[in-house]
């Protein structure tokens, strides 16, 4: 038995009129996303960034050569409101990270370039991150880990847009 189980149970003791099964899901996923907010925290720390600032630079990153978006292709990759996409803009190029380019498709725009610098802090960070990820999932099988993975796939497919 994990807390949850201690939980629930409690639950269905003082309310037994009430179906509390939705919580031995959700309480799990709620303590894992604890987890994983942790272990980001822990791996961006080392590098000097916030989570928004990795979102950032990681659209950038896996947009793939020449690592560069439009601002409003990075509003719909990490979904912040436009006001707070320039504002996150402006302080990645105060450190470095990032760099504004004239958009050779568009005389009014600009595209978003990740910097060397930009590429290499992404790219440890994220090294870093997957360690932690590891060590989280690390009580699965890799069996376990492909069926829960589908399992919230099909739960999440109503959330994000995506089709079965």
């Amino acid at each position: 038995m994990d807390e949850v189980d201690r939980i629930v149970a409690a639950w269905r003791r003082e309310r037994p009129d009430l179906d509390v099964s939705p919580m031995e899901i959700l309480s799990r996923v709620s303590r894992l996303a604890r987890q994983l907010d942790l272990a980001r925290k822990a791996s961006f720390s080392d590098y000097g960034i916030e989570g928004w600032a990795f979102d950032v630079l990681s659209a950038l990153r896996r947009a793939g050569e020449p690592y560069q978006l439009s601002p409003s292709t990075l509003l719909q990759e990490t979904l912040v409101t436009s006001g707070t996409m320039t504002n996150r803009i402006d302080r990645l190029v105060a450190r470095g990270w990032v760099e504004r380019r004239p958009d050779p498709g568009d005389r009014r725009g600009v595209l978003v370039h990740l910097t060397d610098s930009g590429r290499a802090t992404v790219d440890s960070a994220l090294a870093d991150l997957l360690v932690k990820e590891r060590e989280i999932l690390s009580g699965l099988t890799p069996a376990g880990s492909r069926k829960l993975a589908g399992l919230l796939r099909e739960l999440s497919t109503g959330f994000d847009g995506g089709e079965d």
